[in-house]
This record gives C-alpha cells, sequence and structure tokens, in this order.
C-alpha cells in the first residue's frame, strides 16, 4: 500500500523498535533488579542498579512524551497558517477558538473540507479527535510525522 493511501484506520504509526522492543527490553531489567535483586538478594549494588534501571524507563518514557509534545506544537502551528489562507473571514477570528486537540485531528482534512470541518468543531463543541478524524471523508495523509 501506498503512503499516500493513508485513512482514519491505517492512520497510527507504529514503530517496531520502539512499541514492541523497547518497553519489555527496558522493563525486564527493572523487575529484574527489584524482584530478585532488591527482594530476594538485597544489597546496596542490587538496589542501585534498581534505580538506575527506573531512570532509564522514565527517560525513555518523557523521551517520548516530550518529542510528542513538540509535534503538537509544530501541527497546532501549521493548522492555524493553514486555517488563516483556508478559511472564509467569519471564521478567521474564531481560530484561536480552535483546541490543540481539534488542530492535530483536522489536519487530516483535505483543503476542501476543512472550512466545514472547522465551523462543525466549534459550533458542536466537537473536541475529541477520533470524532473529528470519522467525520473527515477526503483524507489528507500525514506521513512526516515521528
Amino acid at each position: 500500500m501506498s503512503r499516500s493511501d493513508q485513512n482514519f484506520e491505517n492512520h497510527g504509526k507504529v514503530v517496531p523498535a520502539y512499541h514492541y522492543w523497547m518497553g519489555p527490553m527496558l522493563m525486564l531489567p527493572t523487575l529484574y533488579f527489584f524482584v530478585y535483586g532488591v527482594v530476594i538478594d538485597f544489597s546496596f549494588a542490587g538496589l542501585v542498579f534498581f534505580v538506575f534501571s527506573v531512570g532509564v524507563v522514565f527517560a525513555a518514557f518523557f523521551a517520548r512524551v516530550f518529542a510528542l509534545g513538540v509535534q503538537d506544537r509544530v501541527i497546532r502551528l501549521e493548522e492555524r497558517m493553514r486555517m488563516e489562507r483556508l478559511l472564509p473571514e467569519d471564521l478567521k477570528h474564531r481560530i484561536p477558538e480552535v483546541t490543540t486537540e481539534q488542530m492535530i485531528a483536522l489536519r487530516f482534512a483535505s483543503d476542501e473540507e476543512l472550512t466545514g470541518l472547522v465551523f462543525t468543531a466549534l459550533s458542536e463543541g466537537i473536541s475529541d479527535r477520533k470524532t473529528l478524524k470519522q467525520a473527515i471523508k477526503n483524507w489528507r495523509a500525514d506521513n512526516q510525522r515521528i
């Protein structure tokens, strides 16, 4: 399947090395040092390894969370610029009302249907990403995200 054939059903991005391998690779030593090293055979060195393992898990978690936060800010900026260009004058003044969650979902909307979806989202108070994404008829692929 071509990368441009993105739609609601297949738009989620999964990186197997991150999503399926990194978690277990970090959690296994952490649990081992906790269960065996600290509880069964307590030593100061085991406690230090456990604290280090927990720190590595936290670092991996926050590295992902911070990257997603930056990505959301970039999407918000891109979509504000896009809305400034595409929305009619009566809706442009309402751009500040569009939440980050709504913008993240609306990035998939084609230019032709963006105006209607922004109006619907604001007038009906739809802020759920899934609901907005499902309302999109002509999907605009986002293959640049991380």
